[in-house]
């Protein structure tokens, strides 16, 4: 399968990132900031919407090139969503870019064009807020996604298939969630199949593992199940990556392990 397919307003993709919101996002990430695990990944998402929607930005507006989900799972499962968003699943890009829940201030530091660098006030727009609580019901989460899926490609057959990135920092607690993983691949475009990308954050120790071919180094049962549930990158994605100097075969999946410091 090609992977070929042009992303355009006609033509659009869509994206879904599942997001752990369990008990256990609570611990700290380590570090100095000792920063709560769900902050820093709501961090990251909202950063990254707020990219996303930036890179397809035009002078006429952000471009619907792709549609976004955000399912958290944890105490629920459904759409992330704050604000006026609230419990929307696939949402235009134009839409999200122009309804966060609020902007906040920032303190970014940036460079005094002295070769020093100076604190400077940015808007940071939030679209998700940090929760952690209850389980970790990554099955049930992954065949929500499964659902998103399979209605939107029976509206878009020809387009490039979805993706879906699971950032998780547990096991799942509502059974073995290998065929709700590969459910998700099963659902396909003309194409190619739909992508399951997924990013582990645990304290189990190892170093980190970026784009493995092979499970052989990570540490425990749990991230090697992520790594065997994740899908093969597709040739213009390993390019991709490996011209940022990641080391790329023809079996590297889209997996990435990350150790963090126990609380």
């Amino acid at each position: 399968m090609a992977y070929t397919a042009e992303i355009s307003r006609s033509n659009p993709s869509c994206i879904i990132l599942l997001v752990d919101r369990s008990g256990s996002m609570a611990s700290p990430i380590g570090g100095q900031m000792r920063q709560p695990k769900a902050e820093a990944v709501a961090d990251a998402i909202n950063r990254l919407l707020f990219e996303l929607s930036i890179k397809c930005a035009k002078e006429s507006g952000v471009r619907d090139y792709f549609q976004v989900a955000v399912v958290g799972y944890g105490q629920s499962v459904g759409s992330a969503f704050s604000g006026k968003l609230a419990e929307r699943d696939l949402i235009p890009l134009s839409q999200i870019a122009d309804n966060p829940a609020r902007v906040d201030q920032r303190i970014k530091k940036v460079p005094d064009g002295a070769g020093g660098l100076v604190d400077t006030a940015v808007s940071f727009p939030v679209w998700l807020e940090p929760i952690a609580d209850g389980g970790t019901p990554m099955n049930r989460a992954l065949k929500y996604a499964e659902n998103l899926i399979a209605g939107w490609v029976k509206e878009h057959p020809g387009s490039f298939p979805p993706i879906v990135l699971n950032l998780t920092d547990g096991e799942s607690t509502d059974g073995d969630p290998l065929d709700s993983g590969r459910a998700i691949c099963d659902q396909t475009t003309a194409d190619g199949a739909s992508l399951l990308f997924n990013l582990h954050v645990s304290t189990a120790g190892g170093k980190p593992v970026t784009f493995p071919d092979a499970d052989g180094e990570l540490p425990d049962s749990h991230s090697r199940l992520l790594f065997t549930m994740s899908s093969i990158l597709p040739s213009h994605m390993r390019s991709y990556a490996a011209s940022l100097g990641y080391r790329i075969g023809e079996e590297t999946r889209g997996f990435v392990y990350t150790q963090i410091s126990a609380p």
